[in-house]
């Protein structure tokens, strides 16, 4: 089964640090898979790590994770051609596709080139998940900043706007991130829209915010508006998610003390 209305939950978080395993789905990628609403089966992720250069080696650790939450996982590539002949059908069979982090810029042209951005948006119409952390969030909205062209953080207008508004990530971590984004809200090069700490989440269905989530406590999401050529910002307090294990909830979640397995760089 899938989700009853288009779905889309984009994060700063993904897969976290295991205790036995090398990695595990955090929260946020649980929660995910939680809104796909899948009975009588194990539910159906597609990793897809195009920002990252579909990196093999976080596959195994993403493949590990998802067996522990009782979920089949498969991945989309692109490197150094398509790895599904179909990829149309394998997209509409899953029930969330993951995106992870890395550049936001060659994620949205490699997409283009292989026709993927229409084929996310006939799988969210139909009620498939789409979701993913950092650049795998940023590449929903109608724009955000971006550290894809280098270290300094530049504003990108042409995401795949299956939502409406501008997305800044890594806002509590980075703060070049902060100063870049909110420069180019109140210059108009992007629209007014969100921000995430790290942690955080936004859920959407069609194309109207109904929730903000986080794995941590403590932290925030953002609204920024524009207003007299700046930016303005409104502190969002998020729903704290518990913890999970393979089958239900279990006790919360610590942040992780050492980076996640996969890219962030978005």
């Amino acid at each position: 089964m899938t989700a009853a209305t288009p779905t889309i939950v984009a994060t700063c978080g993904g897969l976290n640090p295991g205790s036995w395993a090398d990695a595990t789905y955090g929260p946020l990628i649980r929660h995910a898979v939680t809104l796909a609403d899948v009975k009588g089966r194990a539910p159906r992720v597609a990793h897809v790590n195009t920002a990252g250069g579909d990196q093999r080696s976080v596959e195994g650790a993403e493949l590990e994770a998802a067996r522990a939450a009782g979920v089949e996982a498969s991945h989309i590539r692109f490197f150094p051609h398509p790895n599904i002949e179909n990829l149309r059908e394998h997209v509409l069979s899953r029930d969330v596709i993951w995106v992870s982090g890395g550049s936001l810029v060659n994620l949205l042209a490699v997409w283009r080139a292989h026709g993927l951005d229409l084929i996310l948006r006939e799988a969210w119409e139909a009620g498939v998940v789409l979701a993913g952390g950092s650049a795998g969030a940023l590449c929903w909205h109608e724009g955000g900043t971006t550290a894809s062209f280098g270290p300094q953080i530049e504003a990108v207008p042409d995401g795949l706007g299956l939502v409406p508004g501008s997305l800044g990530v890594h806002y509590d971590s980075d703060p070049r991130r902060r100063i870049a984004h909110e420069a180019a809200v109140g210059s108009g090069d992007i629209p007014p829209g969100y921000a995430l700490d790290e942690g955080v989440g936004l859920v959407y269905s069609g194309t109207r915010l109904v929730d903000v989530v986080t794995e941590r406590d403590g932290q925030h999401a953002w609204r920024i508006d524009e207003l007299d050529g700046r930016a303005v910002e409104t502190r969002i307090e998020p729903r704290l998610l518990p913890g999970f294990d393979a089958v239900g909830p279990a006790a919360p979640t610590t942040s992780p003390s050492h980076p996640q397995p996969t890219l962030e760089e978005a």
